[in-house]
C-alpha cells in the first residue's frame, strides 16, 4: 500500500484500528487525482535546515518540472507550532516530537510520519584565542547553563578556578530550538531549564559569527555549523565521566560522544502527502540523496538500512513516533534502527 492510498489516523495503525475499519475507511476515500498540488512548505530546525536545503537544490536541478519548494527555519519547536496547525508539509526537527506537540497535532487532526535522516554531535565551541579550555565536564556545563547560574556565573574563573578572570560570554539557540531543548535536558536535566542572560538566536550562523568574533565566548550548536567554520572556532571535548571526547563522525558512530549525540528528523504531514504527488516524489528523492548530502553538510549519515526502513515507513503510511514524546539520551545508531523497525 502506498502513502497516497491511506487515510490518516492517530499514532500506529496496528495499535488502535481493526483491519475491517481500515478497509471501510479506504472504501470511502476521495479520489486523490483531482487534489494534486505542486507546492511544498518546509520549516523547523536550523540544524536540519542545511541538509534539507541542499537536497531541495539537488531536486530542483534534477527535476524536469520545477516545483515551488519553500524552506524556512524557525527552530524545531517553532516549526512544530506551524506543522501541527497544518500550515507546513514537512517539519525539520533536531529532536523527537514532544507530548504537547503531539497533542496539538492531534487536536488539529494533523497526522505525521517520523523519518530519522541523520545523526548529529551537538558541539560545544569556544573562540580560537581561548587557550585555557580544551575539555569540559557535563557538570561544568550544567554549572554554566542552569537557571541558578543566571547573573551569577559570569566569569571564566567561576567555572574552574584555574581559568582566567575574564568575562564569560554565552551564545546558544533560543527557546524555540530543538537544540536548546535537547542540550538543556541532556546537561541540566530538564528541557528548557536554562539561564536566559546569553546571546540567543534560532539562526546558527548568528551564533557561529558571535563565537568566532568573541575571545571570551562559549556556545553550542550542531556539528555541521562548527565544521563549516572550523578554522574560526575551537571544538571543546566533553567529559561525561568516561574521559573527554571530541565530536566527530567516528565518535558518534562508536557511541563515544555521549550524551550530546542525537538523531535528526523530518516529519511529513500525511494529508499533504496524500494529495501532493510532488511531495511524495520529493520524499523519495530526499531519502535517496540523504546519505551523500548529510555527509557533505557535515553530519553523520545513517546506515543504508535506516533509509530503507524510512522508505517502507513512508510508503506504508506508518503514522506516529517511536519516541513516546521525549528525547532519548545516549541513543546509539543501532538502537535507532531497532526503534525504527518496531513499526
Amino acid at each position: 500500500m502506498d502513502i497516497q492510498d491511506i487515510i490518516p489516523i492517530p499514532i500506529k495503525l496496528s495499535q488502535f484500528i481493526a483491519l475491517g475499519v481500515i478497509t471501510a475507511m479506504l472504501a470511502v476515500a476521495t479520489p486523490l487525482a483531482a487534489q494534486e498540488t505542486e507546492s511544498i512548505l518546509i520549516d523547523g530546525s536550523s540544524t536540519v535546515y542545511p541538509i534539507t536545503q541542499k537536497i531541495v537544490a539537488e531536486y530542483q536541478t534534477s527535476n524536469k518540472k520545477p516545483v515551488d519548494i519553500e524552506v524556512e527555519f524557525s527552530g524545531t519547536g517553532g516549526g512544530f507550532d506551524k506543522f501541527c496547525r497544518g500550515e507546513t508539509d514537512i517539519n525539520n526537527a533536531s529532536r523527537p516530537i514532544q507530548l504537547d506537540e503531539m497533542a496539538a497535532c492531534n487536536n488539529s487532526e494533523v497526522r505525521y510520519i517520523e523519518l530519522p535522516v541523520a545523526f548529529d554531535a551537538l558541539t560545544v565551541v569556544v573562540n580560537p584565542q581561548n587557550d585555557w579550555l580544551e575539555s569540559i565536564t557535563i557538570e561544568e556545563l550544567a554549572k554554566i547553563w542552569s537557571t541558578d547560574a543566571e547573573g551569577k556565573i559570569t566569569r571564566w574563573n567561576q567555572v574552574r578556578p584555574s581559568f582566567p578572570d575574564q568575562p564569560l560570554n554565552l551564545y546558544a539557540p533560543g527557546k524555540d530550538s530543538g537544540t536548546f531543548d535537547y542540550f538543556t535536558e541532556a546537561v541540566v536535566g530538564e528541557a528548557g531549564a536554562s539561564r536566559t542572560d546569553y546571546t540567543a538566536s534560532e539562526d546558527d550562523d548568528v551564533l557561529v559569527k558571535g563565537v568566532s568574533q568573541d575571545p571570551n565566548a562559549l556556545g553550542y550548536f550542531g556539528l555541521a555549523y562548527y565544521e563549516q567554520k572550523a578554522n574560526e572556532m575551537k571544538a571543546v571535548a566533553v567529559d561525561s565521566g568516561k574521559g573527554a571526547v571530541l565530536p566527530s563522525k567516528e565518535t558518534v558512530e562508536q557511541a563515544q560522544y555521549q550524551p550530546l549525540s542525537r538523531p535528526l528528523f523530518i516529519y511529513v504531514n500525511v494529508a499533504s502527502a496524500q494529495k501532493n504527488k510532488a511531495l511524495r516524489q520529493f520524499i523519495d528523492f530526499y531519502l535517496s540523496q540523504a546519505p551523500e548530502q548529510v555527509r557533505e553538510v557535515g553530519y553523520v549519515p545513517l546506515p543504508e538500512e535506516a533509509y530503507n526502513i524510512d522508505k517502507v515507513t513512508f510508503h506504508q503510511g506508518e503514522v506516529g513516533t517511536v519516541f513516546e514524546g521525549q528525547s532519548q539520551f545516549n541513543l546509539t545508531i543501532p538502537e535507532l534502527l531497532r526503534k525504527q523497525a518496531r513499526f
